[in-house]
């Protein structure tokens, strides 16, 4: 590659492009405003008719939280730390079945539209309100991070006011998400899916033309350290290895799809269960296929920069900025490419935060407006949940202010993930797996685990860990990119003086003790959280008093034992229902209405009780 002495520019070919896939996402909200029952029902509004076809929900899920921070973080992660993150695949596969067979059937068998209906049905609106706003706190910075993310990315690439770029996303994603509703934000996150996986395919394809092939590319990063599978080192200070990324993944992302309200609102947009599990088993692949092309447009990002490393030679400031300089520099003599690839970064963007609006409006709409006025007249209370998704859209927008100041997108969005969504995802396991947690377990539960992950996640802001990186270089800038497996082998020099630097930034001067605490690495922060509301949680109901699990309705619990081992017989199975009545709802038929009632005039009972001890 060229020496890059300029800033590139878009020429009007790139605008045009980039202005075609915003007013296309426009459209597809004009047109679900316009046509069907025109967004008149809250129905319709959140839940799109409840009648959804599995595959747009399916790739909407995809979309909606590995987005924008998989376009700008994962290739750059893979390019500066390595391809450990390429592990998270097979999180997302324990993922997807944890949230398909664990938690989907709970919200099902309820007919919810807020996940946080389900704490109050379990615990009290105490406890539901406390979900609700945590789960509210998670995405409002969320959303500020990724619609600051292409943001940045417009900037880096056109030298357009940074800001004004914040603006404009927030404002076209506001716009469709209130007029076109749920099943707007769902097509468009089919169709922004699509440029943003076209994005990935034109620059593995290009990068690994420019390098010589895809085994160049691969053979270049494993010179450059970067080809790193397979890590079993055991100690949770390391950043990524096997168990941090592979079990440490997949609680903070069952965090996201088996909890969070703006994929649970998504999946009961599906007519049944069985519908909704085939959605998921969609995503599933999708998060795969997606992971895989963000990583290895990492490498290829690697291969074409291995030797004159933009980082180090300032033309980017940060590392989220690698991916759309690599676009303006591979196609700069293509017009109308970098505006395609730059919109796949801005498609991430829109498909994210439009997911977010939705479903807080449908939890601010459920938990609070309902319970303030429940006796709404249906049509106000529409208007109000459309209100309410514009005044988000205008808070994330100053949530994006807060995001420039939080580093790299990919660790500060899974880091958050961690910080609250692990909690969450403690406090709804509370209720689903332990049929003695009451009222005072799941409460103490939940502010225990809060407590935890934010003092790991604050002090490691002030005694961040100690990251080993692998060399990056400036050695071979002006030569041919083809030549650099050699230079680096046979360069000991450069080599090794790299790595002194790197190790003399690494080296502390002092540091606490309790420094090492803050060193877990940022993977098995909801992982932590998670334990400790599931310990303080049963500690404190066993302490004031468990509930008694045959006064709780079998539609709130999840029988771990029939969903993995069904085949087992009655008699072993029994006594693992932890004296919960699964039997009597499932094999019962002819008095299973008589037990229903019963059952749910005992869990009310007891739920009344647990109150006034409060």
């Amino acid at each position: 590659m060229e020496e890059v002495t300029v800033k590139r520019q878009f020429e009007a070919a790139d605008y045009v492009v980039l202005t075609a896939m915003l007013a296309i996402s426009v459209g597809i909200g004009l047109f679900y405003g316009c046509t069907g029952g025109k967004q008149q029902t809250t129905n319709e509004f959140l839940m799109a008719n409840r009648n959804m076809n599995p595959f747009p929900v399916g790739i909407s899920l995809v979309a909606s939280f590995i987005s924008a921070i998989t376009v700008l973080g994962t290739p750059a992660e893979n390019y500066v730390y390595g391809c450990m993150y390429w592990m998270f695949g097979f999180a997302y596969i324990f993922t997807g079945l944890a949230s398909a067979y664990f938690y989907l059937p709970v919200f099902y068998n309820l007919e919810v539209t807020s996940a946080y209906e389900y704490l109050e049905k379990r615990f009290n609106k105490v406890v539901r309100l406390m979900g609700m706003v945590t789960f509210s706190l998670q995405m409002v910075i969320y959303m500020g991070i990724v619609i600051y993310a292409p943001s940045l990315a417009l900037n880096a690439v056109t030298g357009l006011d940074l800001w004004g770029a914040v603006f404009a996303i927030g404002i076209v994603c506001t716009f469709y998400t209130t007029i076109g509703g749920m099943k707007a934000v769902l097509w468009t996150d089919v169709f922004q899916v699509t440029v943003m996986v076209v994005g990935f395919v034109a620059i593995i394809i290009k990068g690994s033309m420019e390098v010589g092939g895809l085994d160049r590319v691969w053979n270049i990063s494993a010179e450059g350290g970067r080809i790193q599978f397979f890590d079993f080192n055991p100690d949770p200070t390391v950043r990524h290895t096997f168990w941090s990324v592979v079990i440490g993944g997949t609680f903070t992302w069952t965090a996201v799809y088996g909890v969070n309200q703006s994929q649970v609102q998504r999946y009961l947009t599906c007519g049944s269960a069985n519908v909704a599990k085939i959605a998921l088993l969609i995503s599933t692949i999708g998060m795969v296929i997606v992971v895989c092309l963000a990583c290895l447009s990492g490498l290829v990002m690697y291969a074409v920069y291995a030797g004159c490393d933009p980082l180090q030679r300032g033309e980017v400031a940060k590392s989220d900025q690698l991916i759309p300089y690599l676009v303006m520099d591979l196609f700069d003599q293509m017009p109308g490419l970098p505006g395609l690839i730059t919109s796949a970064v801005f498609s991430a963007a829109l498909s994210t935060v439009s997911s977010g609006l939705n479903s807080l409006a449908a939890v601010y709409g459920e938990d609070v407006v309902k319970l303030v006025w429940p006796d709404m007249e249906e049509s106000k209370y529409t208007k109000i949940t459309k209100g309410l998704a514009g005044f988000f859209g205008l808070l994330s927008m100053g949530m994006a202010v807060v995001a420039s100041y939080m580093g790299d997108v990919l660790q500060t969005a899974l880091s958050i993930f961690g910080m609250i969504g692990g909690p969450l995802l403690g406090l709804f396991s509370l209720g689903i797996f332990f049929p003695w947690a009451n009222t005072k377990g799941a409460i103490f539960g939940l502010i225990s685990g809060l407590c935890m992950s934010f003092w790991i996640g604050i002090g490691a802001q002030f005694y961040p860990p100690y990251v080993e990186k692998p060399p990056l270089s400036t050695c071979c800038c002006g030569a041919d990119v083809g030549n650099f497996t050699m230079m680096f082998v046979s360069t000991d020099e450069y080599t090794t003086s790299s790595m002194t630097t790197m190790m003399t930034m690494e080296m502390p001067e002092e540091r606490p003790a309790i420094a090492t605490l803050y060193s877990i690495s940022y993977s098995w922060y909801s992982a932590i959280a998670w334990l400790t509301v599931i310990v303080v949680g049963l500690i404190i109901s066993f302490a004031t008093g468990p509930n008694d699990p045959a006064d709780i309705d079998p539609k709130l619990c999840c029988s771990l034992v029939d969903t993995m081992y069904c085949c087992l017989p009655e008699k072993i199975k029994k006594p693992l229902r932890c004296g919960v009545r699964y039997d009597q709802q499932w094999h019962v038929d002819d008095i299973e209405t008589e037990y229903k009632v019963v059952s749910n005039k005992d869990g009310k009972n007891a739920r009344a009780k647990d109150e006034t001890k409060l």
